[in-house]
């Protein structure tokens, strides 16, 4: 029976530690992803939901600037 050399051994193993590092931080990543994709759903959801507040106040032809907060009649 042959057996790999200390050296061959020693490449694979770290080979392995390597790539199983990568598979982890991935999967790391795709949580964070995930995560963020939900956090970033219900801030669009509360940008919606003070649109309708600032529709109702002041008109539906209204413009916001964000930068100053000066609120405009929409141009046609």
């Amino acid at each position: 029976m042959s057996k790999l050399s200390e050296k061959e051994l020693e490449t694979l193993q770290s080979l392995n530690n390597e790539f199983n590092k990568t598979k982890a931080a991935i999967a790391d990543l795709e949580i964070q992803k995930h995560s963020l994709i939900g956090s970033l759903a219900e801030l669009k959801d509360k940008f919606a939901k003070e649109e309708q507040k600032l529709i109702k106040k002041y008109g539906e032809n209204s413009v916001v600037n964000i930068q100053t907060g000066e609120v405009t009649e929409k141009k046609e």
